[in-house]
C-alpha cells in the first residue's frame, strides 16, 4: 500500500436483509401430474433471457455497485433478490415434479435450447438506469408468467406463478419508489 493511501471500506452491513415479498404463504409444492411440456416452460422462467436467475444475477450486480454509496437502497435490493432466489427455488422444484431437470438450459416451445448467459443482463452505472431497467425486467417477468398460466392447464403450477406474479408486482411498487427519491 502507498503511504499516502486509506484504506477503503463498504461499511454497509446486509446482516439484518430479509426477503423483500407478499405478507402471503405459497401455495403447496405439487402439481397435477408429469409433464414435460410444462417443465419446458418453466425453464424459461427459471433461466431465460427473462428468468428468476437473470434477476438475481442483475439485482446483485446492483445491490454491489450501489452498497458504498446508497446503503437503503442496496439492502432493498438486496431483499428483492433474495425473494427472486425463493422464485428460482419453487420453480426448478415444479420442474423436478414435473419430470423436467434443472441444467441452467431453457428450453422453448419451438426446441430452442439454450443455456443461460451473463448476455441477457442490461447493466447500467447509473442507478436511475438500473431502477428503471429493473422495473421493467420485472414487468416483462410478469408478462411471461401470464403467458406461461395460459399455456398451462395445471391448477397447482398455475397457482404457484400467481403467487409469484404477486410478488413481482410488489417488487415494482418498492423499486418505483426508490426511483421517485432520486
Amino acid at each position: 500500500m502507498e503511504e499516502n493511501s486509506c484504506p477503503l471500506e463498504n461499511t454497509c452491513s446486509f446482516r439484518d436483509v430479509s426477503p423483500i415479498m407478499m405478507d402471503l404463504p405459497y401455495p403447496p409444492m405439487m402439481v397435477g401430474q408429469k409433464n414435460l411440456s410444462y417443465a419446458n416452460l418453466l425453464s424459461v422462467d427459471y433461466c431465460g433471457a427473462v428468468s428468476e436467475l437473470s434477476t438475481i444475477a442483475r439485482y446483485i450486480n446492483n445491490e454491489t455497485r450501489i452498497s458504498g454509496v446508497r446503503c437503503s437502497a442496496a439492502k432493498t435490493i438486496l431483499g428483492i433478490a433474495v425473494a427472486e432466489m425463493m422464485h428460482l427455488q419453487k420453480l426448478g422444484e415444479m420442474i423436478v415434479l414435473l419430470g423436467g431437470n434443472v441444467d441452467f438450459v431453457a428450453k422453448y416451445p419451438d426446441n430452442r435450447k439454450r443455456m443461460w448467459s451473463p448476455q441477457y443482463l442490461a447493466l447500467s452505472d447509473n442507478f436511475k438506469a438500473m431502477l428503471q431497467g429493473d422495473i421493467e425486467g420485472e414487468k416483462k417477468a410478469i408478462e411471461q408468467y401470464a403467458m406461461h398460466m395460459r399455456m398451462i392447464d395445471d391448477k397447482y403450477v398455475n397457482a404457484t406463478l400467481a403467487r409469484i406474479i404477486k410478488d413481482e408486482e410488489y417488487h415494482i411498487m418498492i423499486l418505483q419508489t426508490l426511483l421517485n427519491e432520486v
